[in-house]
């Protein structure tokens, strides 16, 4: 569901763009620290959103990456860790999960009802 309206903001983002680039097409002096050019307004306002959504991009792709190196350094850490340390994490951040169904620590009065 966030990702419908991620593609429905940014298509009504794009759309506005788009409107008020048409809308504005006089050309416009632009300075470039050693030179100067008269450009159409309407490329000036589409290159500059396209380079913003490029860093943007860029950024959070940067982010992303970061993450997934931490996931993988903390799960290495927790499959390094011994079971009673890993049950202490899992509680502390209310998911069980990992612990595969084998394990004597989620349910230990199962195995003393069984045994019997």
């Amino acid at each position: 569901m966030k990702a419908q309206w991620m593609l429905i903001s940014t298509l009504l983002f794009a759309l506005i763009t788009a409107v008020f680039a048409v809308i504005n097409v006089k050309p416009v002096r632009v300075n470039f620290l050693f030179t100067q050019a008269d450009i159409p307004l309407i490329l000036v306002i589409l290159g500059s959103t396209l380079l913003g959504g490029l860093i943007a991009f860029l950024i959070g792709l940067f982010r992303e990456i970061k993450l997934q190196r931490k996931i993988k350094q903390l799960e290495k850490q927790l499959s390094e860790a011994s079971p009673e340390q890993a049950l202490a994490v899992s509680e502390e951040a209310g998911s069980p999960s990992f612990l595969s169904a084998d394990t004597d620590l989620e349910h230990p009065e199962e195995k003393n009802h069984s045994s019997k």
